[in-house]
């Protein structure tokens, strides 16, 4: 990887860090964590918020029928994305030793917290529950997939990837030979240190 492509990586990343500070921020208004990791808000926000709340009938009234036409798809979803979280934490439990790769701390990327919401309904809420687990999960399993990526078969594509992984810039050109050589070496497991981090 040359210099050029090292210095813009180190802006994106100063950027993104940029962005989630001002986020945490902005947040940090309303929302009081305790010690104890909970997310509490602050009286008068929790009572704003409840005031804002549809009711369940009205909800159900208002819900196009069309849209809830997919809701048994949409939840039936629920049985293979829990098969695909038990086989990626049972892959990486067996495999990742062997390899030598840090295991993926599966809580850092699901993040189930929007029930906390007190202006969402109770079907309001099981909705988020759903699309936190569900997107979360395809991020986790993303990262372990990159990571044995990383491991297994470190080069870049010939042609353009729409949405690279966080570990693909990484990689070795396409096509350069003597640089997969190097990489693959450098991923050897080297005693009991860890060599994907």
């Amino acid at each position: 990887m040359n210099d050029k492509i090292r210095e813009l990586l180190a802006q994106i990343n100063a950027l993104e860090d940029q962005i989630e500070d001002s986020l945490r921020n902005s947040q940090e208004e309303v929302i009081h964590r305790l010690n104890d990791g909970k997310i509490r808000f602050r009286k008068d926000i929790e009572d704003a918020q409840k005031q804002f709340r549809q009711s369940v009938v009205r909800w159900m009234l208002d819900s196009r029928p069309r849209i809830m036409l997919s809701v048994p798809f949409i939840y039936g979803m629920v049985i293979p994305l829990a098969f695909l979280d038990m086989c990626i934490t049972i892959y990486q439990a067996i495999c990742f030793p062997l390899y030598r790769i840090n295991k993926v701390k599966r809580r850092n990327y699901i993040i189930i917290d929007r029930h906390h919401l007190h202006y969402l309904n109770f079907f309001e809420r099981m909705h988020c529950i759903y699309c936190s687990y569900a997107n979360g999960l395809l991020a986790y399993t993303r990262e372990v997939a990159a990571r044995t990526e990383q491991f297994w078969c470190p080069i870049k594509h010939a042609s353009r990837v729409v949405d690279r992984h966080s570990r693909y810039h990484t990689f070795v050109d396409y096509g350069d030979a003597e640089g997969y050589q190097k990489r693959l070496v450098e991923l050897q497991p080297n005693g009991d240190k860890p060599v994907i981090e």
